[in-house]
């Protein structure tokens, strides 16, 4: 695969944010999809079938068409993705979204050394001036870290979701250059 938008490796040799590579298929293949993980998304994993080969291609693809998107590596196997979309470069503004996909990863500081890395790409090398993101109400894990690195709730998006048979609550966070706690 060669990498269409010329992407940076940010990080170092534990934690890296690096453009898809063909090898990312059979890796993310491995790791299939993790109920909690996919809650903390707002989605209930009883209503998907099981994880196919096509929805993996299909996943690496997507990361490495469009820019800004980076797969995240932690100890050299892939763990996650991070990106920006909706780059507004006249405002300086995006959205961030990331997502790791490996549970035994959870917990150990790896999303928010990501979210970091990829923050000072954007506010740095990128110029941008706000950062924003969506986050279900209940993923504390999630909004401890964003608020870790410096984002505020700037609003809540009433029961936007429903998860089985519950609806969730969406909160909108942002956080402005000056504010990036780096």
């Amino acid at each position: 695969m060669i990498d269409p938008h010329n992407r940076p490796v940010l990080g170092n040799d534990i934690l890296r944010l690096r453009a898809p590579v063909a090898a990312d298929v059979a890796a993310r293949f491995a790791l299939g999809r993790s109920a909690e993980i996919l809650r903390g998304y707002g989605v209930d994993a009883t209503s998907l079938g099981p994880y196919t080969l096509a929805e993996t291609e299909a996943w690496v693809e997507e990361h490495l068409r469009k820019d800004h998107h980076f797969i995240i590596e932690h100890g050299g196997a892939l763990v996650g993705a991070v990106f920006l979309h909706s780059v507004d470069g006249t405002d300086r503004r995006a959205t961030i979204a990331i997502g790791l996909v490996d549970e035994a990863k959870l917990g150990q500081g790896i999303g928010t050394a990501a979210m970091r890395l990829m923050l000072t790409h954007a506010f740095g090398t990128l110029g941008l001036h706000r950062i924003g993101l969506h986050v279900m109400a209940d993923n504390e894990r999630a909004i401890a870290c964003y608020r870790k690195l410096g984002f505020v709730e700037e609003g809540r998006t009433r029961e936007s979701a429903r998860v089985g048979n519950v609806w969730q609550d969406d909160l909108v966070m942002g956080i402005l250059a000056r504010e990036f706690l780096t």
